[in-house]
C-alpha cells in the first residue's frame, strides 16, 4: 500500500479523535487533539508548499512545539494519556532530531517510527477521551441513584 493512503488515514483518524474529543472528552482532552490537528494540518500545507530540504526544520520545529504544547497540558492537567502523548512527541521530534543532525535520508525506518508515534499519540489521546466518558457516566448514573 502507497505511504500516501496511509497518511490520508491518519490525517482522518486525526480528524475522527479530534471530533470525538470535543463531543465527549473534557477540556484537555479537546485542546490536546485539536493542538494535533492543527499541527497535522499545518504539516500537510508546507509539506505541498516546500521544498524537501526546507521542510525538515520546519518538521524539526513543529515536533518541538507539539511537544512543547503537549507538556504544558500536562504540567497543567495530570493525567496519564498527557504524559504518554508528551512522551511520544519527545520521541518523534528525537528521531526527526537524529536524521536532521545526521544528515540522512528519509528511509523506511523513519517513516515506520513516525507513523507508530502518531497512531500512538491518537490512541493516548483517544484514552483519555474514553476515561473521561467513563467518569461522566458513572458520576451520571451515581447522581440518579441519588
Amino acid at each position: 500500500m502507497s505511504g500516501w493512503y496511509l497518511h490520508n488515514l491518519l490525517l482522518g483518524a486525526i480528524i475522527a479523535v479530534t471530533a470525538l474529543a470535543w463531543f465527549k472528552g473534557s477540556w484537555p482532552e479537546r485542546f490536546g487533539a485539536s493542538l494535533n490537528l492543527l499541527f497535522a494540518a499545518l504539516f500537510f500545507v508546507l509539506q505541498l508548499a516546500m521544498k524537501p530540504d526546507a521542510l525538515a526544520t520546519s518538521l524539526l520545529v513543529m515536533d518541538g512545539l507539539l511537544g512543547v504544547g503537549f507538556m504544558l497540558l500536562a504540567l497543567r492537567y495530570t493525567s496519564l494519556w498527557l504524559g504518554a502523548a508528551m512522551l511520544l512527541q519527545g520521541g518523534q521530534f528525537s528521531l526527526h532530531a537524529y536524521y536532521y543532525v545526521m544528515a540522512k535520508p528519509v528511509d523506511r525506518l523513519f517513516a515506520v517510527v513516525n507513523n507508530v508515534v502518531s497512531w500512538g499519540i491518537l490512541a493516548a489521546i483517544l484514552a483519555g477521551v474514553g476515561a473521561t466518558w467513563m467518569n461522566s457516566r458513572k458520576l451520571a448514573r451515581k447522581q440518579l441513584a441519588l
